[in-house]
């Protein structure tokens, strides 16, 4: 596997005590760079001090947002090791997202072993006390000194790193959602199945409207339609509906999450029915209110799974099994968090030590 040149910080930094850290404010002492210049392709693949990154004002990602990213983490196992989950999943979704952005797409075996060599030099980082990882975020983002609508010329891609701690802190207690039926997230032939800033940045009202209302996430209805559930908060979302789990199928708006398939894939294996189809909100309060809808809950890279405990649409309001955690999502998230952290068997060769 290729090995990139280290410069390393001449100055190291205190770590964070693992019992207070907070996501994304502690970034570790280095981060990996490569350019891509037209005409050349990727090279420069480095890693060096975390730092600043000089960027001219007129730089393209600045005024048309053309830019990527992807989230994955590094787990300390129970001997003492560090391990990934399913790295090479995170290098394809970005290249998929790299395609519709028209961001030249990277060599994936040599984005996988930057991923491998910046986790391996930060090893120390990656806290070891139960539920706590290393966050690691690559992207890229468009460089070339310019002011018109086209593609870059220019690219950077880079990882840095973060020691997170437990999502759950206090044990896995499930959220209040409620349909936006106001803001939509995406559009099929947009870009809601990438992972760029702007999905995020549109998300961010709704968000906000939720939480002055007293719920925690948003669950997003299609945006043609304003029907079908796609996905909740920035979360992929499933339903138990009597013995069928049911989730949005990938339609070009829903983000095709790495958790999700790990759950579709695990369900399969345990002999669970699962079901990929359009989802409307008439469908899934009728659910509720007759009783059939037995669980919900969201899945992603942080959370893992986030059970859902009430819904609220228009004048509706359901309860989710009593407001707890229902059996099927703490079975996911026992089987994930166990795979992921080493501490039960790893039938599908998910994971990669390091």
């Amino acid at each position: 596997m290729k090995q990139f040149p280290v410069t390393r910080a001449s100055v190291l930094k205190p770590k964070p005590d693992p019992s207070t850290l907070v996501f994304g404010q502690s970034f570790t002492d280095h981060m990996f760079l490569m350019d891509y210049t037209a005409g050349q392709g990727w090279h420069d693949g480095r890693i060096v001090p975390y730092g600043p990154i000089a960027l001219d004002p007129s730089a393209m990602v600045f005024h048309y947002a053309q830019e990527v990213f992807e989230g994955l983490k590094a787990y300390r196992n129970p001997e003492g090791g560090v391990q990934l989950f399913r790295p090479m999943e995170n290098v394809r979704r970005i290249n998929s997202s790299c395609d519709r952005m028209c961001i030249p797409q990277l060599p994936e075996e040599e984005a996988l072993a930057a991923i491998e060599q910046l986790v391996r030099l930060e090893a120390d980082w990656v806290p070891d006390q139960p539920g706590t990882s290393l966050y690691i975020r690559p992207f890229i983002i468009a460089t070339t000194p310019s002011l018109g609508v086209h593609a870059s010329h220019d690219y950077i891609f880079a990882i840095i790193t973060c020691p997170v701690g437990a999502y759950y802190a206090e044990g896995i207690n499930p959220v209040k959602i409620y349909v936006e039926d106001e803001d939509v997230r995406a559009v099929r032939g947009g870009t809601g199945y990438t992972k760029c800033g702007g999905n995020y940045a549109a998300s961010i009202r709704a968000g906000e409207r939720a939480e002055q209302n007293g719920y925690a996430q948003v669950l997003w209805l299609d945006g043609v339609h304003r029907r079908y559930i796609e996905e909740v908060g920035s979360m992929n979302v499933m339903f138990q509906i009597g013995d069928t789990v049911v989730t949005p199928e990938l339609t070009g708006s829903v983000l095709p999450g790495i958790t999700r398939k790990s759950c579709i894939e695990l369900m399969h294996s345990w002999g669970l029915k699962v079901e990929e189809r359009l989802l409307s909100a008439q469908e899934l309060f009728d659910a509720g209110e007759s009783g059939a809808l037995k669980e919900a809950w969201g899945t992603g890279t942080a959370a893992v799974i986030s059970p859902i405990g009430e819904m609220a649409w228009e004048d509706r309001h359901v309860v989710v099994n009593g407001g707890k955690i229902g059996p099927l999502a703490q079975r996911l998230y026992d089987a994930l968090t166990g795979i992921q952290w080493g501490t039960q068997p790893d039938p599908f060769g998910w994971v990669v030590r390091l």
